[in-house]
């Protein structure tokens, strides 16, 4: 967040001037004031690297001037080696930047460009800077996590004086053709062109060179001043944005001089761009470069505090995953730009046609992209696909799958800046239960502090934080405070004490500690890419320090951009040093995740022997935040194009590898009418991380407070969300397993239909088969849904059969108390139907599952995963996953081991054993076969005994299909079972 709030700096006359001087920084903003962030042509290495690719394109006679030196070159274990040269004027004048091509064993390419001079570190920096000479090269420790084990059995295919072509991957079918001359790459697959690196010539790696000042000219006699002069015309390369570059009261020093690295990367014969997150737009990349309905802007990765931001924009938000995916009917490919720089990506799309006759035909659109980092290394890996899963799954070896949540998280969270006391936390919870809502979390913000003194309380509002905690927990419900990086600085504080003397907070240019404004006012920052630094910050998380909390007290990082108030664009100045002497620019967008990360670990480690998953939200990230706990897309707005908005950014977070992500509930800034806040909820249930929140500014609109029958529309929502905790913890574990996403767009679920590639308001969950559209328009009473298959749907609510063709739309009625959810056939998904207040009250509840017969008549499956929700134990096995077919040539519903593991082989722990008493209640068949109607009884078969069911049979009528309700099936859910159809 970022708007008002009481800062407590003191009396003394001399701060309240220096409050007065920020006062328009900590007062309510009304929207984002865009001339605080930078556009393309006010960040001078974007500017400059437009201008080169506008001069590269725009001239008929332009070659690259990037060439692979051929002596230099070597092929070996998977590994191409050589060394580009870079010509610089006409004087004969080079650089030499040492490239490397690794292929990798899961068929990834990986190319990385480096600069010989700052390597050997032969470079000077100018004034004085303590920062390192290279360029920075350490992301990789921060982001790869695996999947960087060369093939060795990748070959070169061919070979002459101008090129070499190297095979690799799953049986050699893919190909790169390294070219020497100007250099390019052209990823192949299956002999077909799919990605090409610097087919355009816009390959611009700025090296090093010294500042040479110039000596201004004499004047002679009589000669007018030069402000009395014509303007000359620049001779040479424009210098202007080389040096100290100024942006708004802000000068950064840059040290290093320009040292931006950018590259043009084709996507050949791909309309479709997807990825890049965050961003407020739709799922599917806008080009531009102008043109209508285009943006004017590259998308801009630069992690800020953008708040209230603006929608339909390539503005840069909160956090950055500079990940790109490119999709086509049945074909997928992707790139990782390895950087975390400031970051801008051009796209622009262009028809092409093998036949100029054939007036558009056979024309297909190819996707230029154009990558601009400021600093650090050129490092891009490069996927072939050819599915969409292929792109997630690869994308996850390297990068890490999603963090395997505790099972309260994918729960209801209740969250306002800010509940003002603990009897007001109490009150809450007591009133969820009387109206019978059910909720997993609440939430305190920076108001429970003591004078925004993290890891205090306020001990006026929140005197007995241990009795608030422990009213939470008789309840199976958890507590989570905020705590942001920025510490206040101020005497008689011990954490700010410990900070500073131990030396664990950012530096400025000179090497001191750099001091900023934020909430406190006067702050210092930790440098969580200190490993002294973050043992340190897990210290103060220890429950005998951070006294107050409980073992079912959990964290939020926000601000973590990181946000300064007095810094240039809400953030850090960009020749701040980190650990290691590495300037603030190189490692920006890494410092969200490196504080999440700290905070995680910390969280792991409060008590010896408490072996128990974390749960830390972060505002910020980058990519492999993944790893470590949930998002949320920021300061939105309560308005409906903001609820209609987080639907394709929460989709878009999923395909980036970070699925478990949300949006504010009801909107953060401003008052949401009522009709809103039920749709919003409505929507919400189906964000992976589910939270309501609101701006200290606006109304209470806690669901009990709508009143009818809002709140038992609401309610209602709440409790689906709930019944279906077990299908979403299954889609959770996916993700964890293979980085599938929770919530799937329609190309990642239907790849060969072109008509579903942009549509990004829709979405399956999960495995389940559940397709889901919620109602994100004022006044709309129905939605249209895109059906893309020839399979058949059925209500969700009332089991109505949904008549359309495949890529048809079928108009569903949505009033305000329906959420558009259709169930595909042929799945079988689990809930669990008993009302609780918590998820931990279900934690030992029966199962219902959920049987959709397919159009077929003969099919169907699905899966549950169950594990005790907390620990770390379903690492060792300690874990329940089930396979369900319904044979219906056999007549049989069977529940299998998911993963054929023997159960004899698996020794129970506690967990384990108390499931035993769990059972499978009831099983719901929808579409059932007329020949079930005929049986009043079904037998169950498991661990060597049967026994009878009775069966309660519904014959399909008005548009209604049949369904057939198993009743008391009495298996156990860990058991292997078969249900016999007689």
């Amino acid at each position: 967040m970022l708007v008002s709030g009481q800062s407590s700096v003191g009396t003394g006359t001399a701060l309240i001037c220096l409050l007065s001087a920020f006062s328009a920084l900590f007062t309510p903003a009304v929207s984002v004031k865009e001339h605080d962030f930078k556009k393309c042509d006010q960040s001078g290495f974007c500017k400059r690297n437009r201008a080169f690719a506008d001069h590269a394109l725009g001239s008929g006679h332009w070659q690259s001037p990037y060439n692979i030196l051929p002596e230099t070159k070597s092929f070996k274990d998977g590994q191409f080696h050589a060394t580009i040269l870079k010509t610089i004027n006409n004087n004969g004048d080079a650089v030499k930047l040492p490239l490397t091509i690794s292929f990798l064993e899961s068929g990834t390419a990986r190319v990385t460009v480096d600069e010989e001079k700052r390597q050997k570190k032969e470079i000077e920096l100018r004034h004085d800077s303590k920062a390192r000479k290279e360029r920075y090269n350490e992301a990789e420790q921060w982001v790869i996590v695996g999947g960087l084990a060369l093939d060795k059995d990748a070959k070169v295919g061919s070979e002459d004086k101008s090129q070499i072509t190297v095979q690799y991957g799953p049986s050699s079918k893919f190909e790169a053709v390294i070219k020497f001359s100007p250099f390019t790459i052209d990823f192949k697959r299956d002999g077909s062109s799919q990605i090409k690196f610097n087919d355009k010539g816009l390959l611009n790696v700025e090296h090093w060179r010294p500042k040479i000042e110039k000596a201004e000219p004499e004047k002679e006699e009589g000669e007018k001043g030069s402000e009395e002069k014509k303007e000359e015309e620049p001779k040479g390369e424009d210098e202007s944005t080389w040096w100290d570059e100024t942006f708004g009261s802000n000068t950064d020093s840059k040290p290093r001089g320009p040292e931006s690295i950018a590259l043009d990367i084709e996507f050949v014969g791909y309309e479709h761009v997807f990825g890049i997150p965050s961003h407020a737009g739709p799922l599917s990349l806008k080009q531009t470069r102008g043109g209508e309905g285009n943006y004017q802007d590259p998308y801009r990765m630069y992690n800020a505090d953008v708040f209230e931001y603006i929608l339909d924009s390539p503005m840069t938000l909160y956090g950055s995953i500079p990940f790109m995916q490119a999709h086509r009917k049945d074909s997928s490919v992707a790139v990782f730009w390895l950087n975390a720089a400031e970051t801008w990506v051009d796209i622009t799309k262009a028809k092409e046609s093998k036949n100029p006759l054939s007036l558009g035909i056979n024309a297909r659109t190819t996707t230029t992209t154009h990558w601009i980092s400021e600093s650090g290394l050129l490092d891009v890996f490069v996927f072939l696909g050819p599915k969409p899963h292929d792109i997630t799954r690869k994308y996850g070896e390297l990068t890490g799958y999603s963090a395997m949540p505790q099972e309260f998280a994918i729960g209801y969270h209740q969250c306002r800046w800010n509940y003002v006391s603990d009897d007001d936390v109490k009150d809450v919870d007591r009133k969820m239960d009387k109206f019978k809502i059910p909720y997993d979390v609440i939430w305190l913000d920076i108001e429970y502090t003591d004078d925004k003194k993290y890891f205090t309380w306020d001990s006026h509002t929140f005197p007995d934080p241990i009795g608030m905690g422990k009213q939470l927990d008789s309840h199976g419900r958890k507590l989570v405070t905020i705590i942001d990086p920025h510490i206040k600085n101020v005497d008689g504080y011990q954490v700010s004490s410990e900070l500073k003397a131990k030396e664990h907070a950012v530096k400025n240019k000179e090497g001191n500690i750099f001091d900023g404004w934020c909430w406190p006012g006067s702050s210092n920052w930790i440098d969580a890419f200190s490993p002294a630094a973050r043992e340190w910050w897990a210290s103060l998380f220890k429950y005998d320090s951070f006294k107050g909390t409980m073992e079912n007290t959990w964290i939020w990082n926000d601000m973590n951009e990181p946000s300064v108030f007095n810094g240039p664009e809400t953030t850090m100045p960009k020749d701040n040093l980190h650990y290691g002497g590495w300037e603030h620019r190189d490692v920006h967008n890494l410092n969200g995740m490196t504080f999440h990360n700290a905070t995680a670990h910390a969280v792991t480690s409060r008590k010896p022997g408490e072996l128990r998953r974390p749960f830390v939200l972060t505002r910020a990230f980058f990519a492999g935040s993944q790893r470590v706990g949930a998002m949320w897309t920021g300061d939105n707005q309560a308005a409906w194009d903001h609820l209609e908005a987080s639907i394709p950014m929460v989709l878009s977070q999923g395909i980036a590898g970070f699925p478990f992500s949300g949006a504010d509930v009801g909107g953060f800034f401003g008052n949401p009418d009522k009709d809103l806040l039920t749709r919003w909820y409505q929507a919400g249930a189906f964000y992976p991380f589910f939270r309501g929140h609101a701006h200290i500014d606006a109304r209470r609109r806690e669901p009990y407070l709508a009143g009818e029958p809002y709140t038992a529309i609401i309610t209602a929502a709440l409790r689906l969300r709930y019944t279906l905790l077990p299908s979403w913890y299954t889609a959770f574990r996916q993700a964890n397993v293979d980085g599938s996403p929770i919530i799937k767009p329609m190309f990642y679920t239907h790849p060969g239909e072109e008509a579903g590639l942009a549509i990004d308001d829709q979405f399956f969950v999960g495995n389940t088969g559940l397709l889901a559209k919620p109602v994100t328009e004022k006044d709309k009473l129905s939605v249209d849904i895109w059906i893309p298959d020839d399979e058949v749907y059925y209500d969700y609510f009332s089991y109505n059969t949904i008549s359309t063709a495949k890529g048809k739309k079928v108009t569903l009625d949505a009033p305000l108390d329906k959420i558009p959810l259709l169930m595909q056939g042929g799945h079988i998904f689990a809930r669990r139907d008993r009302p609780r207040r918590s998820s931990a009250l279900m934690k030992w509840d029966d199962y219902t599952l959920v049987v959709t017969i397919g159009r077929d008549g003969k099919s169907a499956e699905g899966d549950l995963y169950v594990d005790d929700g907390d620990s770390f134990d379903f690492e060792k096995g300690q874990y329940i996953h089930r396979k369900f077919v319904l044979d219906a040539a056999a007549k049989t519903l069977s529940s299998t081991d998911g993963e054929g593991r023997d159960p004899k082989s698996i020794k129970e722990g506690q967990w384990m054993k108390k499931m035993r008493e769990v059972g499978v209640d009831k099983i719901i068949i929808v579409g059932a076969p007329a020949s079930l109607g005929a049986n009043k009884e079904v037998t169950v078969e498991s661990e060597g005994k049967s026994w009878s069911a009775s069966v309660e049979y519904t014959p399909a009528a008005k548009g209604q299909a049949a369904f057939a309700v198993i009743k008391k099936v009495g298996s156990r859910i860990g058991a292997d079972w078969k249900v016999v159809f007689a």
